[in-house]
């Protein structure tokens, strides 16, 4: 998955995007609203404006799932948190939020200004999957405690680490599927495997069972350090893809725990030889293991995370 095309579907429903002349014969909660200024036209107001509309045309109290795009200018407006904010008391049904769906055309994934999206969490106390798309610019988290998110996905051309520590600070006990975009250090991907070791501890997020460290340059690092940690022992689903995994990080992996017990281990995109990714598949008979995509190093043997700018 990178960003160049727009998701067709969300928390398991269609998207749907939401167009004030064209409003669909549709029940507000089968689908998925995408809210996007990209075919709003500019005379007719901002976001707040457009998610005004909105609510006026469907009944807020229904909408269970709302995809938020192009906000305007976002590269250098913050994402509308506040906003979504005051509509809580509205938007009584929302159950999955994803805050930045955007694609290149409209603005590189490290170039939207996030922000700290706890006050989200707070205000929408049923909300049970998040994810946001941008982290370079603006993203910040307080740790905090939520007992419904059940799915939480950040995606990065480079996650800062103190984004990961924060993480790794909150009390997410229903927390079952986690995807981290580390990214690289040129556009602000400085965590480190020492950042991600309270979460591959595993110690507070109980419900975890599907872990996804996933567009690292540290690709080969962070294999290691999973092969011995305990939390992989309770996952279903291991994803390692989109960065520049080579045979040194599949080595880790095969030398450490067993990894049979996965249903899925995805690596695609990577730089692994014919060899090691041969050995994979016969080691861990059972598990679907997804290595499509494969890269080579360019001449100076220079290896690319899937999406960085």
């Amino acid at each position: 998955m990178t960003i160049n095309s727009h998701i067709t579907e969300f928390a398991g429903l269609p998207v749907v995007d939401f167009q004030p002349a064209r409003l669909p014969d549709v029940a507000p909660d089968t689908v998925a609203w995408r809210l996007s200024l990209t075919d709003f036209p500019q005379s007719d107001g901002d976001f707040a404006e457009l998610t005004e509309r909105f609510l006026t045309a469907v009944d807020p109290a229904k909408v269970s799932a709302l995809i938020v795009g192009d906000w305007g200018e976002a590269y250098e407006e913050a994402a509308p948190v506040d906003l979504l904010v005051r509509l809580a008391p509205r938007l009584t049904g929302l159950t999955a939020l994803f805050m930045g769906e955007m694609v290149m055309e409209q603005s590189e994934i490290s170039w939207i200004t996030q922000a700290d999206p706890a006050p989200l969490l707070a205000a929408y106390p049923g909300l049970e999957i998040l994810r946001i798309r941008g982290a370079t610019e603006g993203l910040t988290l307080t740790p905090t405690r939520h007992t419904a998110l059940r799915e939480l996905a950040i995606e990065a051309g480079g996650l800062p680490g103190h984004v990961v520590r924060a993480i790794a600070e909150c009390d997410l006990p229903a927390l079952e599927h986690l995807e981290l975009w580390l990214g690289t250090d040129q556009y602000g991907g400085d965590a480190t495997v020492e950042d991600l070791a309270p979460i591959l501890g595993g110690a507070r997020l109980p419900a975890l069972r599907s872990l996804g460290l996933r567009n690292a340059e540290i690709a080969d690092q962070v294999a290691a350090a999973v092969a011995g940690a305990p939390v992989v022992a309770r996952l279903r689903e291991l994803d390692l893809s989109l960065g520049i995994l080579s045979d040194e990080g599949a080595a880790a992996l095969l030398a450490g725990q067993p990894l049979t017990h996965l249903r899925r281990l995805d690596l695609h995109h990577h730089y692994l030889s014919g060899e090691l990714a041969g050995r994979l598949v016969a080691e861990l008979p059972g598990v679907e293991v997804d290595l499509s995509d494969v890269q080579r190093p360019g001449r100076g043997g220079d290896r690319y995370i899937a999406v960085a700018e």
